[in-house]
């Protein structure tokens, strides 16, 4: 019998909890949706209550049970992988003292935390104030500073989402090195907490005594409680391994283990990353996140909002798709995307920038769609969607190969994207190299699953496990003469849009709408 391991993977829209074997199979998977996934209290916020998520994996973890007892009774150890940057606030006690704030909550407050005066006229000598106060500014711990003082009077712990379910599990306050992802205060390039006076620690003002222990990937962090084992119906004392977060999961998931292989992210937020041994920054003082693999790196490219345009579109435009995707019992984006085959590549001279969300290098940025004729229809601003996205990968791509000097030569599709052909075929088009999924669309939940099978001591490496549990089943080569004309509509125009806007863009962001609204 093969041995196994419980996955439970809490990402944006959903939690999903899947047994997977040392083959890399999924031997039984649960799955729950939230409703909703998030509360708006303000505009442009997102919270939920973290207990939540803790219910919710008990409730995945006892449907396992109920539906795969024999599977479920022969796991050897449970890993947790998370949606990233999104904090819970803790008391002593280890209760959820607020929601939480998610990664697409957008609040700021109006100026930074002071930086002091050295650092200050350090970060502008090097060009790097404007990153760092936008930073410091959207940093949602400093939000609850200045805004609910009561509340972080009484935090004991600061935590990223995995952080707490760890905690929930094992009664630690633990992570992975790899989980520690957007608004905290870590040495990147040392992977480890940033000392009091390091520049990460002035940008992100959290105490050190706030924050917790971290560890690499593949580090058995503890065991199951008693309290725990009550809810998840899961052995006490059963083994809990760290692993990382969702995309840094994802990229191990999909085989990503050098700068030749691209990991391509096509779910609520599209990034493109390698993995690295070296540290280098594709954007300036933007570091890489720490990968699955101790002392290797992630350089990424983020769009923002990425698939996220597809939930937009079709809740906007595509009513059509929607009613008859109710009346067929098919998904509404199976739909649209076999819709794309009948659209040219190009959208016929349309053409879309996706930034659609909060660009931390380019802040007064927007979403742009230009080049509308009368014969275009919303079939044509759905591949403009998808193009558009492409393009931005694209550029993310050529960024990083510049700054690594090696040519990514293959990219892994995954996310809720990559489950079209018709997706994978346009990106493998304008990337202009093969993509590739491999044997299961939950890739975040495989990576978690190598992650334990390391702790567990199953396999000796990362590499090994990888090579073991990793399997290619579709391959999507590029057309020759398609990815032509995607060159020539990125370098002719898509690469220009952004400069020629800007301008604009700064106009735009400067006009207080609220006054207009309320004349």
């Amino acid at each position: 019998m093969k041995r196994t391991v419980l996955s439970i993977d809490c990402g944006t829209q959903s939690i999903r909890g899947m047994i997977f074997d040392e083959t890399g199979e999924i031997v039984a998977k649960e799955k729950i949706i939230y409703d909703p996934p998030y509360v708006s209290p303000e505009v442009d916020w997102a919270e939920r209550e973290a207990l939540l998520y803790w219910k919710e994996m008990g409730l995945i973890c006892k449907k396992l049970k109920e539906k795969f007892t024999e599977a479920f009774g022969g796991i050897m150890g449970i890993s947790v992988t998370a949606q990233r940057d999104s904090c819970v606030l803790v008391d002593k006690n280890g209760e959820p003292i607020r929601k939480t704030i998610l990664w697409m909550d957008k609040r700021k407050i109006s100026d930074p935390r002071p930086f002091g005066l050295v650092y200050s006229l350090g970060m502008s000598a090097v060009g790097m104030k404007n990153t760092a106060t936008n930073f410091s500014k959207s940093c949602p711990a400093h939000w609850i500073m200045e805004n609910e003082k009561d509340v972080w009077e009484i935090t004991h712990k600061y935590l990223m989402l995995s952080a707490f379910l760890n905690y929930k599990l094992t009664g630690k306050f633990i992570d992975s090195i790899s989980g520690q992802t957007g608004h905290m205060p870590l040495d990147y390039k040392k992977q480890r907490w940033e000392k009091r006076w390091g520049l990460k620690a002035r940008v992100f003002q959290i105490p050190s005594d706030k924050l917790y222990d971290i560890v690499p990937a593949g580090t058995v962090i503890g065991y199951l409680t008693k309290e725990a084992s009550h809810l998840t119906g899961l052995p006490e004392l059963l083994p809990v391994i760290a692993s990382g977060s969702d995309k840094a999961c994802e990229t191990l998931g999909v085989g990503c283990v050098t700068e030749e292989i691209a990991s391509v992210s096509l779910g609520s937020q599209a990034t493109i990353e390698t993995t690295a041994q070296r540290y280098y920054e594709v954007q300036p003082f933007i570091p890489p996140f720490p990968a699955m693999i101790p002392n290797k790196f992630n350089p990424e490219i983020n769009v923002y909002r990425g698939f996220w345009m597809v939930s937009w579109f079709k809740n906007e435009f595509a009513f059509k798709e929607v009613q008859n995707a109710k009346d067929s019992g098919q998904a509404p984006e199976d739909l649209l995307n076999r819709g794309l085959r009948k659209i040219p590549p190009g959208s016929e001279g349309l053409m879309l920038q996706p930034f659609w969300g909060n660009e931390l290098t380019r802040p007064e940025s927007r979403g742009s769609i230009i080049g509308f004729k009368e014969g275009h229809t919303r079939s044509h601003i759905y591949r403009a969607i998808i193009e558009g996205i492409g393009y931005a990968l694209k550029e993310g791509m050529y960024k990083i190969q510049q700054k690594s000097g090696i040519e990514i030569k293959k990219a892994a599709m995954s996310g809720g994207g990559a489950q079209s052909d018709e997706i994978c075929q346009i990106m493998a088009d304008i990337l202009n190299c093969d993509t590739y999924r491999v044997q299961t669309e939950e890739t975040s939940g495989l990576g978690a699953a190598i992650s334990a099978f390391i702790g567990l001591g199953v396999y000796e490496s990362f590499e090994s496990a990888v090579d073991s549990m990793v399997h290619i089943k579709d391959i999507f080569s590029p057309d020759k003469k398609t990815s032509e004309i995607y060159l020539k509509l990125y370098e002719k125009g898509y690469s220009k849009i952004y400069r020629r806007l800007k301008p604009i863009y700064s106009v735009m962001e400067k006009i207080d709408y609220e006054d207009i609204d309320n004349s």
